[in-house]
C-alpha cells in the first residue's frame, strides 16, 4: 500500500486554515483532518499554552500524521505551528509531507476570529494574547514557512478561491 500524503496547513490564528480543511475534505474523498484544537483538548484537557506544553501536543500531532499517512490516508494538519521545528520534525518524518501556508494580514485574522464558529477551535485568541496569554503573531513568534510547497494568501483571495486552490494541489499531488 503507498504512504498517504500529509499537508500541514500553517498560519495564524484565524488565517483561515480550518475553514480550508473542511472545504478539502468535502471534495476530496477519505482526507482525513486532524485539527490542532481537538487534539489539544484530549492530550492537555487543561490547557496551559506553555512551551513544553505545545512540543508534546504538537509531537502526538505528529505522531498521528506518521501512523495515518503510513496506513495510505491522506491527512491534512489544521495547525498554527507557530514554530518551523515541529513543521520540520514532521518533513523529516513523514515521506510524502507538504507544508501549505496560509497567509493572511493580522489584521483580517483578528477580525475573522471575533466571529469564529468553528467546534474545536477558542473563542477570542487574540483578545486573550493582549491580556497576556500566549499567542502567535501577537506575543509569541509566528516564523513563517521558508519555502512551502503552496502559499494561499486568504487576505487577497475569497474563501472559495483559496479552497480550490487548496483541493487543485492535493488532487494533483496524491495520485
Amino acid at each position: 500500500m503507498p504512504a498517504g500524503h500529509a499537508f500541514w496547513l500553517t498560519g495564524l490564528p484565524g488565517s483561515g486554515k480550518t475553514t480550508l480543511a473542511l472545504a478539502a475534505k468535502k471534495e476530496v474523498p477519505g482526507l482525513v483532518i486532524l485539527h490542532m484544537d481537538e487534539m489539544r483538548r484530549v492530550v492537555t484537557p487543561v490547557p496551559t499554552y506553555s512551551g513544553e506544553e505545545r512540543d508534546h501536543v504538537y509531537m502526538a500531532l505528529v505522531f498521528a500524521a506518521i501512523v495515518l499517512t503510513r496506513e495510505g490516508h491522506n491527512v491534512v494538519i489544521d495547525a498554527t505551528a507557530n514554530l518551523r521545528r515541529w513543521r520540520d520534525e514532521a518533513r523529516m518524518r513523514i515521506k510524502e509531507f507538504h507544508e501549505i501556508y496560509i497567509k493572511c494580514p493580522i489584521d483580517l485574522c483578528r477580525d475573522r476570529e471575533k466571529t469564529r464558529v468553528d467546534e474545536f477551535a477558542p473563542r477570542d485568541v487574540y483578545k486573550k494574547g493582549e491580556a497576556g496569554s500566549p499567542v502567535p503573531g501577537v506575543n509569541v513568534p509566528y516564523e513563517e514557512p521558508l519555502s512551502p510547497e503552496l502559499a494561499i494568501d486568504c487576505g487577497i483571495l475569497t474563501p472559495e478561491e483559496a479552497a480550490s486552490m487548496l483541493v487543485g494541489y492535493i488532487k494533483k499531488v496524491k495520485h
